[in-house]
């Protein structure tokens, strides 16, 4: 199925439907939920999918997992997607939280052909098998660091969020401690009681999706280092691929396979 709304088709007594849909750039998806979980994959493009527990970038060739009836917004830029969505009983292992997961080429391909396939398809045969080797394969998905978890206390969140569009290695808890108007000692508390994280952690989980986005987009690795307030582009390269396990280069369009 192809630009079909869920909503249209979600009855339909089947544990899987998988829709193809094009969005035109910087489109947005205003908050809505699913009853059905959802595997939102990236077949083109760059997308940021953010909930009231923080926000997600999913590069093109990933996905994320967005379980049933949490409330959700994505932001598409340039993006083609293939949506899988499961009746929950198909799929007792999905997360309670949103994750971004790697893709392996067997499942991509498995993602694709379930897209044409009819949306009462049949149970034997092909299509049947299809279906079960794809539920198989998902359950078996790599999670990726690509989440930014975000506080409830609005104050903070908001200081977070403006962080979030344009970070920098230089920021200091100090910093947000005084906008705060709290003491260091205080600020690093509620710090991590909001996020779980230290500070110094989370400002460098902020840098690295911040990264990931911007290089999915086409920016330079020289670029983007500086814009993190990194000296040099080999320093921002050694701290992206341990957080990562992959080469920054690795997610420029011309690259990504």
């Amino acid at each position: 199925m192809r630009n079909v709304p869920v909503d249209a088709v979600d009855r339909i007594d089947r544990a899987v439907l998988a829709i193809g849909t094009d969005y035109p750039p910087r489109h947005l998806l205003a908050a809505h939920r699913h009853r059905r979980a959802q595997v939102l994959y990236a077949a083109g493009g760059v997308m940021r999918v953010d909930t009231t527990h923080g926000t997600w970038t999913v590069p093109t060739h990933r996905a994320v997992l967005i379980p049933p009836g949490v409330d959700h917004e994505v932001l598409m830029e340039g993006v083609s997607t293939r949506s899988l969505y499961l009746e929950p009983t198909a799929a007792p292992w999905f997360p309670s939280r949103c994750r971004v997961v790697d893709v392996s080429p067997l499942l991509r391909e498995l993602i694709f052909a379930a897209v044409d396939l009819p949306p009462e398809y049949n149970l034997r045969g092909r299509d049947g098998s299809l279906i079960d080797l794809l539920l198989y394969e998902l359950a078996t998905l790599t999670p990726l660091p690509f989440e930014l978890t975000l506080p409830v206390r609005a104050d903070l969140r908001a200081l977070c969020e403006e962080f979030g569009s344009a970070p920098t290695i230089r920021s200091t808890p100090q910093e947000w401690a005084r906008r705060l108007r709290v003491s260091s000692r205080t600020f690093n508390r509620l710090f991590r009681a909001e996020t779980g994280s230290t500070f110094q952690r989370w400002r460098q989980r902020a840098c690295v999706v911040h990264a990931i986005h911007a290089l999915a987009l086409g920016d330079s690795v020289t670029a983007v280092a500086a814009d993190l307030g990194y000296d040099t582009p080999a320093a921002f390269s050694v701290m992206f691929q341990r957080e990562t396990g992959t080469p920054p280069s690795a997610f420029h369009p011309t690259r990504t396979a």
